[in-house]
């Protein structure tokens, strides 16, 4: 069962969607701007926990070459530098809503020009690009209720090239309800799905692929 805590907090960011997706996006980065005043706030990079999630999430991509990644809800870089040190040739970016995050973020990750991170939400960017690759991860139960759901899935999908990857990444169970939404998704197909459970926060990673580009004629 979830705790009190948990309640509260799922519950405060589902009021939030009852907003207009702009509205909702503008107080997410106040709200997060705020739990970043002091650094790292959830020990992402330094929680074992977190590690071996990120460890175990790179282990399940498909093998193949990626050229452009993003990150989508990088809080302060610690999976985007992760992502750099395995892809050194990939152009890189890390979206967050938190302007604090991404100043922590900029000065963790080496400025070589293929990293860089811009402030955004998944609700309303309009991205001037398309990615081989697109991580989600602990960032949709943030949205709230079904439709802000659908429009993200939407929007994620909206990333990607033809034959692009989507990782998906949440707590499970959770994760169900929050993936269904992509499993809906027209453009998305599922290719794999692992639940871990042996640990004491459950977690499942989904791997959505996007149909091939036809043939040229």
């Amino acid at each position: 069962m979830p705790s009190l805590p948990e309640i509260m907090h799922r519950t405060f960011f589902r009021t939030l969607s009852l907003l207009s997706p702009a509205g909702q996006a503008v107080l997410l980065r106040y709200v997060f701007d705020w739990l970043h005043r002091t650094p790292d706030p959830w020990s992402l990079a330094t929680d074992s926990y977190e590690q071996d999630k990120y460890r175990t999430t790179l282990q399940h991509l498909p093998a193949r070459p990626y050229r452009r990644i993003i990150d989508v809800g990088c809080s302060e870089g610690v999976f985007t530098h992760a992502l750099a040190v395995t892809y050194p040739d990939a152009e890189i970016i890390g979206v967050d809503v938190s302007e604090r995050a991404l100043a922590r973020a900029r000065e963790r990750v080496p400025q070589d020009g293929r990293v860089r991170f811009i402030r955004a939400d998944i609700l309303t960017h309009r991205p001037d690009q398309r990615f081989d690759l697109v991580f989600c991860s602990e960032t949709l139960y943030y949205l709230g209720r079904h439709e802000r759901l659908r429009r993200a899935s939407a929007q994620l999908s909206e990333l990607l090239v033809p034959d692009g990857v989507l990782v998906a990444v949440h707590p499970w169970p959770e994760a169900g309800r929050l993936h269904h939404y992509l499993d809906s998704h027209a453009a998305l197909s599922r290719l794999t799905e692992q639940v871990y459970t042996a640990t004491s926060r459950p977690f499942a990673i989904t791997v959505y692929g996007t149909k091939p580009a036809p043939p040229p004629s």
